[in-house]
């Protein structure tokens, strides 16, 4: 990241802070009923699997501390974790867990640390199939600001329900370091999460609002091209450019990389049809939902990595999938948005047939007026002078994913009305 994005994010934290209102101290509750709960940050799970990428999560953990550090990106008084098993196959044992606001790497800022409870008690099991949430911390949370939670995992876990691109480090270290300062017991990293799964926060002047915005998609929602350890995503750029405007909202991310609408993948999540009501349905706090989803059901029955093909889906099927996404989030009250699907000319899945999919699906989220609003991120990120192919200078070299530069001209796409 640059110095000029550096100080960029800075002034937007402090703007965003004094926005807020934050209190330097709040009586901590169990926080399940009463407050007015919004989602902070989110991350959608996973069934344990490594296609692509070395990770943690086929062997799970035993004896070992997990420091993860995420970004939210609204702020309150208080906070909250939420934990999933929702691939486990036995009870996941939580032998204690703290959230502190993140310094260098591993290492967390002296006096912000703080152990979380659950039901008043240090140590949590998580049932097979289930997910829970923390007790509220007394830890006041400013929008833009990074938290680390550490889950010290004493009990064998076995394979571990996750998040395969997280596009930040995770730190993992043997034994119980849950209430560490330093990083310096944290010598292995990995670039996924695990059993966390969103951060919620109550409290300040957004008390009571509903205006959350949830991402939704595949692994250009997900951020995959971005840098690493940058919250470059398209949702992060979004949210910054909220806050810049002066009208602040949390935006979470519910993309998953290689995803699809009416496909289930083995290694890249349940079809949005079925995990669109579990990440997206159930978020507090939230008024509108934008989904950018639908290339890897085009282009997976034509590619033999990182798993066999998938079903071959038509046009038709897939904007039949839409529809059922548009009827539920009308049915739950939020407004939502279509993106258009961007290029795919020079990546793995260009292909004719493929080409045709996309712009008979593109031409009908601009045109049906089924979507309550339309983004077109596909021209957002086209070559003026091959418009089936992304720019090059947004191209993150794979001829499909954006890099920061497209993730950015993404985010300046999206009409903050609309929202």
């Amino acid at each position: 990241m640059d110095t000029t994005n550096t100080l960029r994010r800075s002034a937007i934290a402090v703007l965003t802070a004094a926005a807020l209102g934050l209190a330097p101290t709040a009586l901590a509750d169990t926080g399940h009923q009463g407050p007015s709960w919004r989602a902070a940050w989110a991350a959608s799970p996973q069934s344990p699997t490594a296609p692509l990428t070395a990770n943690w999560s086929q062997q799970g953990f035993e004896n070992h501390t997990v420091r993860q550090v995420v970004r939210v990106t609204t702020g309150g008084t208080r906070a909250r974790i939420e934990l999933t098993n929702r691939y486990g196959s036995t009870p996941l044992r939580i032998a204690g867990a703290t959230v502190a606001r993140t310094a260098e790497g591993g290492a967390v800022r002296p006096g912000s640390v703080r152990q979380l409870r659950f039901d008043g008690r240090a140590s949590v099991t998580v049932p097979a199939g289930g997910t829970l949430l923390s007790d509220a911390a007394n830890l006041p949370v400013e929008a833009f600001g990074s938290l680390t939670v550490t889950l010290y995992l004493a009990e064998k876990t076995g394979p571990a329900t996750f998040h395969h691109f997280s596009s930040a480090t995770s730190y993992r270290a043997d034994g119980d370091h849950r209430g560490d300062l330093a990083g310096t017991a944290f010598r292995e990293t990995s670039a996924s999460w695990y059993f966390l799964s969103g951060i919620e926060v109550t409290g300040g002047r957004d008390t009571g609002r509903r205006n959350g915005v949830v991402t939704f998609g595949d692994s250009i929602t997900d951020g995959v091209g971005s840098t690493l350890d940058t919250d470059n995503r398209y949702p992060d750029e979004l949210a910054e450019r909220l806050a810049e405007a002066g009208r602040p909202r949390a935006v979470v991310n519910h993309g998953i990389a290689g995803n699809q609408v009416v496909n289930d993948t083995t290694w890249a999540g349940e079809k949005a049809l079925k995990r669109f009501r579990q990440d997206v349905l159930t978020e507090p706090g939230v008024r509108t939902v934008v989904v950018l989803e639908g290339i890897n059901d085009i282009g997976g029955s034509t590619v033999t990595f990182p798993a066999p093909p998938t079903p071959d889906v038509s046009a038709a099927r897939l904007i039949a999938g839409h529809r059922t996404l548009i009827r539920e989030a009308h049915a739950k009250g939020l407004k939502i948005v279509g993106a258009t699907l961007t290029p795919i000319k020079g990546s793995f899945y260009d292909t004719p047939a493929n080409e045709a999919k996309r712009e008979a699906v593109n031409d009908w989220i601009r045109t049906s007026g089924a979507y309550d609003a339309v983004v077109d991120f596909d021209r957002a990120v086209a070559d003026p002078a091959d418009p089936d192919r992304i720019l090059p200078a947004y191209d993150s070299g794979d001829g499909l994913h954006p890099n920061d530069a497209g993730y950015e001209a993404m985010a300046a796409a999206v009409d903050l009305d609309e929202l």
